[in-house]
């Protein structure tokens, strides 16, 4: 395996505002989901990284290049409000507001947990830096520094080597969920995922 040095940062504590960065990683990451969108990388990149709220963000640094990502969201912030405006302005009326309709419940909702709960969301890296460690290391400064005893996740069917990922690292599957209009999205069941400290 290959042995890097991954610097992890909050995003919130950075002096220079790095969201096009977080952005172009979740884009990357996120390619096949949000290819019904868009394939014009540019217009989904400069659309996510007005919708990215920076509170809850985890940051992979390597060879002083944003390379990875990972949001602990909780039951007050959201690691991106999906808005409608910007949808339509950078994917036109239409698709933007079929859009925002499609993508407001999985991101805006509130999450309905208690505040020792941590929900693991926007786990991503750069494509020319997977397998360098980049997501272990985000998850374990997350482990070390985020305020809480108990962390969820969800994962698609499809994604063997997240899911190997996480059981490395301390979670267990608690329960699957088939999904709707699957041959659609490319996968046919989410995954939940729980860890205690």
């Amino acid at each position: 395996m290959y042995k890097s040095n991954v610097e992890v940062r909050l995003m919130k504590g950075l002096n220079t505002d790095v969201r096009r960065e977080v952005a172009q990683v979740f884009v990357d990451g996120y390619d096949r989901e949000l290819s019904f969108l868009s394939k014009d990388e540019e217009k989904l990149v400069s659309a996510f990284q007005q919708m990215i709220c920076p509170e809850v963000f985890y940051i992979g640094i390597l060879d002083n290049e944003i390379v990875g990502i990972l949001a602990c969201s909780n039951n007050k912030q959201r690691a991106i409000t999906i808005k409608q405006e910007v949808l339509k302005e950078h994917f036109g009326a239409w698709k933007g507001r079929i859009a925002y309709r499609f993508m407001k419940d999985e991101f805006n909702s509130k999450l309905l947990f208690g505040n020792e709960a941590g929900y693991i969301e926007c786990v991503a890296t750069k494509e020319k830096s997977r397998g360098k460690g980049v997501s272990t290391a985000l998850f374990n400064d997350m482990l070390v520094h985020a305020p809480h005893q108990h962390y969820m996740l969800e994962v698609v069917d499809t994604n063997v080597a997240a899911r190997k990922m996480y059981s490395k690292l301390g979670f267990i599957e608690t329960k699957r969920k088939k999904e709707r209009f699957s041959s659609l999205k490319g996968f046919k069941e989410r995954i939940y995922m729980e860890r205690y400290s």
